[in-house]
């Protein structure tokens, strides 16, 4: 789709900070973190929720999701996460193109079901996805 912005980041038509890609999908540091490593996956192709995407695709996202959250595991000693898909305005999605959220947790970390984004971590992007390659 012309004016999504995940469609963009897919084609590297938007600034992004990908931590992974295949041939269906991708993965990038969510701009409005509400961690440290939030972590957006999308598929390349344009679909709306997961009542939108074909199984096979999907499978492909999970595939990419999988592989990230074994890079967190494996550089970053990260276990405890949280990954969260909105489908549709009463659940809070609000870029209608399917994503999941991967989302570090820690103990004490603040954050619960109502989100607080962390502007401050926008600025260390850059470090962030070095400390992953």
């Amino acid at each position: 789709m012309e004016n999504c912005i995940f469609c963009k980041i897919a084609r590297n038509e938007a600034k992004s900070w990908k931590i992974y890609e295949n041939e269906k999908a991708c993965a990038f540091l969510d701009i409005n973190p509400i961690s440290e490593f939030h972590t957006l996956v999308i598929s390349k192709n344009h679909y709306v929720n997961i009542f939108d995407v074909p199984e096979e695709e999907l499978l492909e996202i999970m595939k990419a999701l999988k592989t990230v959250v074994q890079l967190y595991e494996e550089k970053l000693g990260l276990k405890d996460l949280q990954i969260i898909s909105n489908s549709g305005r009463a659940a809070q999605q609000d870029v209608f193109h399917i994503h999941f959220h991967i989302i570090p947790r820690k103990k004490g970390d603040g954050n619960s079901l109502r989100w607080i984004t962390h502007p401050e971590f926008v600025p260390k992007f850059d470090e962030m996805v070095s400390r992953l390659k």
